[in-house]
């Protein structure tokens, strides 16, 4: 069964203690997050486990009242796609 935890600037998806998926931000000042990072095991691909972080990250951000910047190309694709991301997404 996995789990979802938040470890410092990523949250990470585990299986048995083992790490099958990550996503990574970083602060930019006090009212953004860059999310840099997102990572599956081949193995996990095709469960929507990124997507499952990114929004992580998104509800993250609404609770700490920051925006967004989707470095990372898998969620900048999926803001894209996604509008209900709009409202913490910095477009700048």
């Amino acid at each position: 069964m996995l789990e979802t935890l938040k470890d410092g600037n990523r949250f990470v998806m585990k299986d048995d203690g083992e790490a099958v998926a990550e996503i990574t931000f970083v602060p930019q000042g006090e009212a953004t997050l860059v999310i840099d990072h997102t990572y599956v095991d081949p193995a996990w691909r095709g469960q929507k486990l990124a997507e499952e972080l990114v929004m992580r990250v998104v509800e993250h951000a609404r609770e700490t009242n920051r925006k967004i910047i989707p470095a990372c190309s898998y969620a900048h694709a999926l803001f894209r796609r996604k509008k209900e991301y709009q409202d913490v997404w910095q477009q700048d």
